[in-house]
């Protein structure tokens, strides 16, 4: 649709395709996922704050992913929880362009904090006597401070370059904005913001993903090393969880953002890998990690009982 739209007119979402008799339960079904992801990672967040044994690197980096999972859900599901009730996809470029910023800056988020997390395993098992000294208060607050500054920056620079224009269409072809399909909205050259989008695809995935292959390997090889039987069983119990769920994140998100840049990719598959980064990590993450990390567990199980009457 071509208009003669500029940066303060409104776009038009993706429709939902939801007929009278879906809008009670999705409406329900939005509301409740939005509450559950809320409550659990601000479970996990409190509970790392509030108790003192998990002042360590491993949970202090962790209590950053909620963070990023937060922000994530809340850039997506209040605005979709609405256009359910009203059945209006209508959001203003602006509102657009800020849930698009928000919705990538959780996406890098995750993937940068889980990297960081697994270079910590990795000094963890590879180098247990070292530990201490290597992931001392100084470095952790480094490698926090890097990882936000890089994430932050990177996409602060993305919108910026796409702030520059005018659009001349109004239909998202998303269920919710993001930089792809703003651009789209464009008439004019967009060369350099590809450009940057390619390389930051390539930055942003590829850094990731080589220091996840290289620590999982050296962690694989001294697993395989090791005569502690149960040792072993921990550090790869503990290690595929985090693999897993990295590349169940890592994948989708490359499909979504991949398949932009292919005509011939399917629009449905598309749409079904974007909506599957913003709901599944933010739901999964908290049960994942405070189920499968025992000290968490312990204390999240404690914090209950103590607050709300809770019983194992």
């Amino acid at each position: 649709m071509y208009t003669n739209s500029s940066t303060s007119s409104l776009l038009k979402l993706q429709t939902l395709g939801l007929s009278s008799t879906d809008i009670y339960p999705a409406f329900v079904f939005g509301t409740l996922t939005y509450l559950i992801i809320m409550f659990s990672n601000l479970l996990v967040l409190t509970v790392i704050a509030m108790n003192k044994k998990l002042h360590k690197p491993m949970f202090i980096l962790l209590f950053n992913l909620p963070i990023s999972d937060i922000v994530g859900a809340t850039a997506f599901f209040p605005h979709l929880i609405f256009s359910i009730v009203t059945e209006n996809r209508l959001i203003s470029h602006h509102a657009c362009i800020f849930q698009a910023f928000l919705i990538h800056v959780y996406g890098t988020g995750n993937l940068l904090i889980l990297s960081v997390m697994a270079y910590d395993r990795y000094i963890a098992i590879c180098f247990p006597l070292r530990y201490t000294t290597i992931m001392n208060s100084h470095n952790l607050m480094k490698m926090i401070v890097i990882t936000w500054f890089i994430n932050l920056s990177m996409m602060f620079t993305l919108f910026i370059l796409l702030a520059r224009f005018k659009t001349c269409r109004t239909n998202i072809v998303d269920f919710y904005c993001n930089n792809q399909s703003l651009v789209k909205l464009i008439c004019a050259d967009t060369s350099v913001n590809n450009y940057y989008g390619l390389a930051t695809i390539f930055v942003l995935m590829g850094g990731p993903l080589s220091l996840i292959v290289y620590t999982y390997a050296q962690i694989l090889r001294t697993c395989v090393l090791t005569n502690h039987t149960d040792a072993r069983r921990k550090a790869i119990q503990t290690c595929g969880t985090h693999l897993i769920v990295f590349l169940s994140l890592q994948i989708n998100t490359v499909f979504a953002l991949i398949s932009h840049r292919i005509e011939s990719s399917s629009p449905v598959l598309r749409r079904a890998f974007g909506l599957s980064v913003l709901i599944f990590p933010p739901f999964l993450d908290p049960i994942i990690y405070g189920l499968k990390t025992k000290e968490l567990k312990q204390c999240i199980v404690m914090f209950l009982k103590q607050n709300v009457g809770f019983t194992k």
